[in-house]
């Protein structure tokens, strides 16, 4: 079926529990984009052999329009991956600290070179804000239940 890598992909995602990662699945993800590659291929041959989408509604026309939508399909579910994981990254740096070091051994074997990297350039720039600012922001995570300062 058309479509289904990317599907499998956003399924193993959201199989995990919600806030913590499971490693990346490089296999499915290729298997994803193997799967848009052939679909690519595919629609290009058509479109070589003189198929007219705007006249012709045969099954050339419909076999075309097919493949495309598995093909818009298979790459929003890899960049749904892709999202998901980066706001996983992302809150991280806020819960666990701005130091690639300050991650649990068992979370960086998890983490993906590509994602390690984000991980320093977003605790960059969290720490660039917060030295520009003047604001330790990530200090006190948990707000007060009592709405009013006291000195």
């Amino acid at each position: 079926m058309y479509g289904r890598k990317g599907y499998q992909l956003v399924k193993d995602f959201a199989s995990g529990e919600k806030g913590h990662l499971k490693p990346f699945n490089s296999k499915l993800f290729d298997e994803t984009i193997e799967e848009c590659d052939q679909n690519h291929h595919l629609i290009q041959s058509l479109i070589k052999e003189g198929l007219d989408v705007h006249n012709n509604r045969n099954a050339g026309h419909y076999g075309a329009l097919v493949r495309h939508l598995s093909l818009i399909r298979n790459k929003r579910c890899l960049m749904a991956y892709v999202h998901n994981r980066a706001d996983i990254v992302r809150d991280l740096a806020w819960r666990v600290g701005l130091e690639l070091l300050d991650l649990p051994p068992e979370i960086q074997e998890k983490l993906t070179a590509l994602e390690k990297e984000y991980f320093k350039n977003h605790s960059v720039a969290i720490k660039s804000y917060m030295g520009k600012v003047g604001i330790e922001l990530n200090v006190d995570m948990v707000p007060p239940k009592d709405p009013y300062i006291k000195e």
